[in-house]
């Protein structure tokens, strides 16, 4: 009997053996294939921004965009002062040079709790995190740690203006180019003058949105 149990127990073993395998399935191990590496890397995580930061800057730019526009439309020498202290106040916020009510008409246009740059004393701005190249070219227009030094270059240049003598091209940062060309407005613009400025500052923000959005370095 014991022969017997043996003897079926192996016949069962053969059997089990010599099984055809079932649909899909080969007989021998299979290795799962890695999964290919599909990510997408977002455009903004690409040029090295923090999760918000981007739409900030562009939010700030179109702002920047809309204070020239206003500027440079405008059908009075005060409307077009109204739109060029709204750029300058976007450019530098609260800590920044000239912050403030610079048209002198009692209120303050482009009032922000931050600047586009750094403050005089090094305060944050917008573009403080410099996330690529670009930005750091001509938007900071290269290290902004002397902040105050960087901003008395932009003040020298200001006072050193002339018609013949456009000392702006000095500045490596086209955000104070904007600056530049609002306070020349604020200051001393006829009407012809002050539409004029507001083309020369479109071309800066123009390259601002370019370095923040566009940048392939």
């Amino acid at each position: 009997m014991k022969e017997c149990a043996l003897l079926i127990a192996a016949s069962l073993v053969a059997a089990c053996s010599n099984r055809e395998p079932g649909p899909g399935v080969s007989g021998r191990v299979v290795t799962a294939a890695a999964e290919p590496d599909t990510a997408v890397v977002p455009p903004d995580l690409a040029l090295g921004y923090k999760p918000t930061l981007r739409a900030e800057l562009v939010a700030r730019v179109d702002a920047i965009d809309a204070a020239i526009a206003e500027w440079r439309g405008a059908r009075t020498l005060s409307a077009a002062k109204a739109g060029a202290e709204k750029a300058r106040n976007l450019v530098t916020g609260p800590s920044g040079p000239a912050y403030g009510d610079g048209d002198g008409d009692g209120t303050i246009g482009g009032e922000v709790d931050a600047g586009l740059l750094p403050g005089l004393g090094g305060q944050a701005g917008l573009a403080s995190d410099r996330p690529n190249p670009c930005m750091l070219a001509n938007v900071l227009g290269g290290d902004f740690s002397q902040a105050a030094a960087r901003w008395a270059t932009m003040d020298r240049a200001i006072a050193n203006w002339r018609a013949d003598n456009n000392t702006f091209p000095s500045l490596a940062s086209h955000p104070q180019r904007i600056v530049g060309w609002a306070t020349l407005t604020l200051q001393r613009a006829n009407l012809a003058q002050a539409k004029n400025y507001a083309g020369h500052a479109q071309l800066h923000a123009d390259t601002t949105r370019a370095a923040i959005t566009q940048c392939k370095g």
